[in-house]
């Protein structure tokens, strides 16, 4: 029996590998559709603030000492994932993919770079303007449905797509947080 889970990687499967002129038309689609839904996130989350009358919840000019660097160097971030996929001829759109594996760069810290840096201009914007909303709930569910998503979904369409050199860089690459220089002795 074929689950929606399955059809969902095979359809990206077969556009990411297949026709380019399908992968162009598509990608402006998806890519709107999910800057839409971050969109929409944060002004609910602002909506939902105002509707339960929550204040903000760091003063000025702490929000704005916070959320700099990670407004700065998550955007940072992204555009630099973005970059090494324009460079091989691909996306970050999941139906238009880069042709080949990315592991260098960013993605040698962490299997998924460039939402690290989403997820730090989400909680950015919510620090910036002191929301509840958008800060304790609203990037905690949109970081654990991405993962969640990552998990079930893009994994297992690019171990499709690449085999052996995704199962092995994954073993060694974590999802989203880099390790830091140490490692920790096994006795």
């Amino acid at each position: 029996m074929t689950t929606l889970r399955h059809k969902i990687i095979d359809f990206l499967y077969h556009t990411a590998t297949g026709a380019k002129r399908v992968r162009l038309l598509l990608t402006p689609i998806f890519g709107l559709v999910f800057s839409v839904a971050v969109v929409l996130m944060i002004l609910i989350s602002f909506s939902l603030d105002r509707f339960f009358g929550w204040p903000r919840w760091i003063a000025r000019p702490w929000a704005e000492v916070i959320a700099l660097p990670l407004l700065t160097g998550g955007a940072w971030l992204w555009l630099w994932c973005a970059g090494k996929f324009l460079k091989t001829r691909g996306t970050p759109v999941p139906v238009n993919p880069p042709p080949r594996l990315i592991t260098d760069g960013p993605y040698a810290y962490s299997r998924n770079p460039m939402m690290t840096g989403l997820f730090m201009v989400v909680a950015g914007i919510g620090i910036l303007f002191g929301s509840v909303t958008l800060t304790f709930i609203m990037t905690p569910i949109f970081v654990s449905v991405s993962l969640l998503e990552f998990r079930l979904i893009e994994e297992p369409e690019l171990a499709r797509r690449f085999g052996k050199a995704y199962e092995d860089y994954r073993a060694k690459t974590p999802i989203i947080i880099p390790r830091m220089g140490w490692k920790r002795k096994i006795q």
